[in-house]
């Protein structure tokens, strides 16, 4: 055997051990997030459309902890998507993962980041929702296709949760038990 082909060979197996080692690591990280809620659905009505934006959805991960990437229910997979603002929540419509719905009432905080999970752009790149996905704070990122939107996307989602608070009705790490 040349040296060529025995180091083609060898570099083959080494990509295919990596392949499978990151395919057991995502398998393993599923099992482990079993206890997180699917998101809520699409609502019949969700209300009037106050903003939409073009753009990627990065991805979700548990709140605080950009690195922890919440695998199940397609959370954690980086897609093209549009967001869209509506009286009633923020939808994240996903080209291939599905849409993903988050309910005015469970919105926590949305500020902007410059990564998370396996993307990283200028400083204050991405648009993060805070949320609540059952009992666990998590932080959902998105890439505005054109800058100009970023800060457009911002305010409609402040406007959104004021808006909430105003009605009387608290996000759901706020409420009284």
């Amino acid at each position: 055997m040349s040296d060529h082909l025995l180091t083609f060979v060898t570099s083959l197996i080494f990509a295919a051990l990596l392949v499978l080692l990151a395919a057991a690591g995502w398998r393993a990280r599923k099992r482990r997030q079993a206890d997180v809620p699917a998101p809520s659905t699409f609502p019949d009505d969700p209300g009037s459309e106050r903003f939409r934006a073009q753009g990627q959805y990065v991805t979700t991960t548990s709140a605080g902890d950009w690195l922890d990437r919440i695998a199940v229910h397609g959370l954690g997979i980086r897609t093209r998507a549009d967001a869209v603002v509506c009286d009633a929540g923020v939808l994240f419509d996903r080209a291939g993962s599905g849409p993903l719905w988050v309910p005015a009432p469970d919105l926590v905080e949305v500020r902007l980041g410059s990564g998370m999970a396996g993307k990283f752009v200028e400083r204050d790149g991405l648009v993060v929702l805070e949320w609540r996905l059952g009992e666990r704070a998590v932080d959902t990122g998105f890439r505005t296709r054109r800058p100009e939107d970023k800060t457009a996307l911002v305010a409609a989602i402040e406007d959104l949760m004021s808006a909430g608070r105003q009605d009387g009705s608290a996000p759901a790490d706020q409420e009284e038990e």
